[in-house]
């Protein structure tokens, strides 16, 4: 999420440069920006480990980038040559960029079987890259959009500042949401990865990745566990993410094995964008692929320990182009991909996906089937009700993560309803103070301490001891504040009593909700995790709405009764009398 104003101002002036600049092609700027991008980051990269290895006194450090290559070199240029540097140099290289060192040998192969199976095996940002073209055409808005990015301080951005651009370069050319495809907030992927814990032997997978924010925050995740606390931060207090407590196996794994992810756009600008992200975050050889994972062309299955993912949703898929396990289960992609995971992971696999709300609830048919086959055939572990604006400004739609694992038995289902992620939740999407995502992960790592629940039970029921003489004494304000209001609105208009003691009443009930308030926070917040059995949960054609079984007291609302209602009622139709007798004693 690009929250930073300044930030965006700045993306704003390069869009218009590239613009103006001859790339009339919206797709275009956005590409050519991706790629001026990945060089200022790479550049940046190639910094940090050369402090690095100064920090670990290593004087043998090669650096992996040429200086020629480097963006703090050519961006000195002249500008003409430094277009001529870009585009004979700088591009070709980084075209080649990711290859494994058998990729002669793989691009040798002849046969179509052959070749699919080295495309799997090479660089997926190598492999994308050959058809990729350098467009800026004028050496002067070349520096001008170098300039641009230098100015941006991307580095010093605390998020993943590539992906958050793309995103809000895609939501400027109205296609962000396009099909339900959007960018998922990097908080709520830190989220979901913490809560499924990547290991590093997994075999990690996102069946419609984008920018594969996934696979990097799972990637993050498992080095940030397997690095000295001692060496985890700098003396700049940032993360230095080494994985030095990896053994070489796991590292070798990590590197070559444990992440995949697949997208089918066909133009491969987000093909191209996601393995640049992974490159940059440390995957020498990124595994994307280009495939519509729902086809027919698509068969894996049992192959994936881990998938994390938020398919596309409202989007409907061609039955005749349907895999024949996903055919005629439904045409709503975020259906079929469901059954697609369950059918990917192997035995044990987990996974948490984000789907829409109305999976959670729809009546449909292949609803309904859906959720009866986790449930019934697998192990649903939990089940993290969102609130609407997660995804805003470019969907309103309500969703959910759901935590499953293929096979196993489930008995009962952990329910969390989130109100707060720590943004506000209209289109601007600013920082907030309440966050329940905290909660959230405390929650669910807990979930079965049995000392962390009575704890919490303890706790619940002294709330409620502490609010409960508050509130009754806001039912007696309340009774007061309304006779008062009566009496106030029917007294004549010199009669100053009533109507102080009204104020007065009114601050004592103010002074009240301000004591009453945190203690009913922590009570809701205590309130928003519980436990449903599946017996209940079957007894409602596997509805999985968060809202259906959570409890929620409700404060006791003050109403007079009916004979005072009556009383007073009586008393107003006398003093109408009255002043309708006054007015006449004018007219005579």
């Amino acid at each position: 999420m690009l929250t930073d104003t300044n930030l965006k101002s700045k993306v704003d002036q390069l869009w218009d440069k590239l613009w103006t600049g001859g790339l009339s092609n919206p797709m275009d700027a956005i590409e050519q920006f991706s790629f001026l991008l990945f060089l200022k980051r790479l550049d940046e990269a190639e910094d940090l480990r050369e402090r690095q290895a100064k920090r670990r006194k290593q004087e043998d450090y090669q650096p992996q980038i040429p200086l020629e290559m480097r963006w703090r070199h050519w961006t000195q240029m002249k500008a003409d040559n430094a277009l001529s540097h870009i585009k004979n140099k700088v591009f070709p290289w980084l075209k080649e960029m990711g290859n494994p060192e058998n990729q002669e040998e793989t691009n040798g192969m002849d046969n179509s079987e052959n070749q699919e199976e080295a495309n799997e095996n090479k660089s997926s940002f190598s492999q994308y890259m050959q058809t990729a073209e350098f467009k800026i055409n004028k050496s002067s808005l070349l520096i001008e959009a170098c300039k641009a990015i230098d100015e941006m301080k991307i580095s010093e951005q605390n998020q993943d500042v590539q992906g958050d651009l793309y995103e809000y370069l895609l939501s400027k050319l109205s296609i962000a949401g396009r099909n339900g495809q959007f960018r998922t907030p990097r908080h709520i992927i830190q989220m979901m990865v913490e809560m499924v814990e990547p290991k590093p032997t997994d075999r990690i997978g996102d069946l419609a990745a984008g920018t594969c924010g996934f696979p990097v925050n799972a990637y993050q995740y498992i080095l940030e566990k397997h690095t000295s606390p001692e060496i985890l931060y700098d003396d700049k207090g940032q993360k230095q993410l080494v994985g030095n407590m990896l053994s070489p196996e796991e590292a070798e794994f990590l590197q070559t094995q444990a992440l995949t992810a697949y997208d089918n756009d066909s133009g491969m600008t987000m093909l191209r964008i996601g393995s640049m992200n992974l490159m940059l975050h440390g995957i020498e050889h990124p595994r994307f692929f280009y495939k519509d994972t729902l086809s027919k062309y698509f068969d894996d299955k049992q192959t994936l320990d881990l998938v994390l993912m938020n398919p596309p949703f409202k989007g409907a898929v061609d039955p005749g182009d349907a895999h024949p396990t996903l055919a005629g289960k439904s045409k709503k992609s975020e259906l079929l991909f469901l059954h697609l995971i369950l059918r990917v992971l192997d035995m044990g696999g987990r996974c948490a996906v984000i789907v829409p709300d109305g999976v959670l609830f729809g009546s449909s048919k292949a609803h309904v089937e859906i959720r009866k086959k986790i449930i019934e055939e697998n192990r649903l572990d939990g089940v993290v009700s969102m609130p609407s604006g997660v995804f805003r400004p470019y969907a309103g739609v309500s969703t959910a993560v759901l935590l499953f694992t293929r096979g196993g038995t489930t008995d009962r289902i952990w329910f969390y309803d989130m109100e707060h992620d720590g943004f506000s939740l209209d289109d601007k999407r600013q920082p907030v103070a309440e966050n329940d995502i905290p909660d959230i992960l405390n929650c669910w790592r807990h979930r079965f301490d049995a000392e962390f629940t009575t704890q919490n039970e303890e706790r619940l029921a002294e709330l409620k001891m502490q609010i409960a003489p508050l509130k009754a004494k806001r039912l007696l304000l309340l009774k007061e504040i309304n006779r008062l209001t009566f009496e106030n609105a029917v007294a004549p208009a010199d009669d100053e009593p009533t109507r102080i003691a009204l104020e007065a009443d009114n601050q004592l009930l103010a002074q009240l909700h301000e004591q009453m308030t945190p203690l009913q926070a922590e009570i809701n917040q205590l309130n928003r995790q519980f436990w449903v059995s599946k017996v209940q949960v079957k007894g409602n054609k596997y509805d999985l709405s968060a809202s259906r079984y959570r409890q929620i007291e409700q404060d006791e609302e003050f109403y007079d009764s009916p004979q005072v209602t009556m009383k007073r009622l009586l008393n107003l139709e006398e003093v109408m009398a009255a002043e309708v007798r006054e007015m006449e004693g004018l007219l005579e």
